[in-house]
């Protein structure tokens, strides 16, 4: 009744296709080497008592069958009601401490990761433990997070901390994951700190994409994101504002950059400069065109690229958070470089998907 169990999960970092995730488009995503850890114990009653000393709070609630929610995206309910309806049984309550090390609200899925973890911890303390796979545990917290509340976000998140590594995500015309193996070397993630409004950015890109899209297809049908290209662009201007034109193209080139690092990820004989050539293309659009990126994010990445790093992007939904750059060489010149515009660093790698930890 009361072994411990401890499971972690990573952060991640959107290497291609940010901002293309919930328009069905693919990503290209690696953890990284920042985790949330979960040690907890079933208990002889039917609570739920979760420490998280890093906010300094405590939350303390009765687990029953559909639990109605308290405040916004109250994730550690929604898992345990989603579990249920699949089946899962609670007799015994649990209690346990959440840390983890993954900036928070800054792009890099601390939420998304929490909410794998947690998956992940109920799964193996249920009253019928479950080994689930990552996918699973992925397509779960998807579920809890995005269905439930109806976001407007994707799957990457969800996809990429559970499964680890480097992942290829499809998600139309089926859910596709495909594990990429390139040896990549240190990256250097810098926090602006800066507040974020993830859910307006969304709201303001996505939404500009798909009133352009539809535009087009009523003069167009034939049209999809998937397919087309910067030179077919002439034939919309007429019809679609100077922000939708932006936003499409900015999305089709972006789309372009992702094939070429997926082509570059599966060469034997990979190439640094040229991954890091194709992040500051990724991040020219979302800078110039969908415009998500900081005076002070801009900052942080030129002081990255001009102590070494080879290339650099912001990561998440944009305007503030985090960016990256990818530094397989002098990563602490390269992150005392960030630091000096303001930012906090760490130093990186891609680390392995949501896993059991030795106690």
């Amino acid at each position: 009744m009361n072994k411990i169990i401890k499971v972690s999960t990573p952060g991640r970092i959107c290497l291609f296709g940010e901002h293309q995730d919930y328009l069905g488009l693919p990503v290209i995503a690696a953890a990284i080497s920042r985790r949330v850890n979960i040690t907890g114990h079933i208990l002889n009653d039917s609570k739920a008592i979760i420490h998280l000393p890093d906010i300094r709070r405590k939350l303390s609630f009765d687990i029953y069958p559909e639990m109605p929610y308290v405040h916004k995206r109250d994730y550690f309910r929604s898992a345990l009601n989603i579990l249920q309806r699949d089946g899962y049984t609670f007799k015994y309550g649990v209690e346990c401490r959440v840390l983890s090390n993954i900036p928070i609200n800054s792009g890099t899925s601390s939420s998304s990761a929490l909410l794998a973890n947690w998956i992940h911890f109920l799964s193996r303390i249920a009253d019928i433990p479950r080994i689930l796979t990552p996918v699973e545990i992925a397509e779960i917290a998807y579920r809890a997070e995005v269905v439930e509340f109806k976001e407007a976000g994707g799957m990457m998140d969800h996809y990429s901390t559970a499964c680890g590594n480097i992942i290829y995500l499809q998600s139309v015309p089926i859910i596709k994951v495909e594990h990429l193996k390139p040896k990549l070397g240190t990256f250097v993630l810098g926090d602006s700190q800066e507040p974020k409004d993830t859910v307006g950015l969304i709201r303001r890109v996505k939404g500009g994409v798909l009133r352009a899209v539809e535009k087009i297809k009523n003069e167009f049908p034939a049209f999809s994101l998937f397919t087309a290209n910067l030179n077919s662009l002439s034939d919309f201007k007429d019809f679609l504002t100077f922000e939708e034109q932006e936003l499409i193209s900015g999305n089709i080139d972006n789309h372009r950059i992702l094939n070429e690092a997926l082509i570059i990820l599966k060469t034997e004989n990979f190439d640094d400069n040229k991954l890091g050539e194709l992040l500051n293309q990724h991040q020219f659009h979302l800078k110039g065109n969908l415009k998500i990126s900081t005076p002070k994010i801009d900052r942080m990445i030129q002081a990255g690229l001009d102590a070494g790093a080879l290339g650099g992007k912001i990561n998440g939904s944009g305007g503030g958070g985090c960016m990256f750059v990818y530094a397989p060489e002098n990563p602490e010149k390269v992150a005392k470089a960030i630091e000096s515009q303001g930012g906090k660093s760490y130093i990186i790698k891609v680390d392995e998907g949501t896993r059991v930890e030795n106690n």
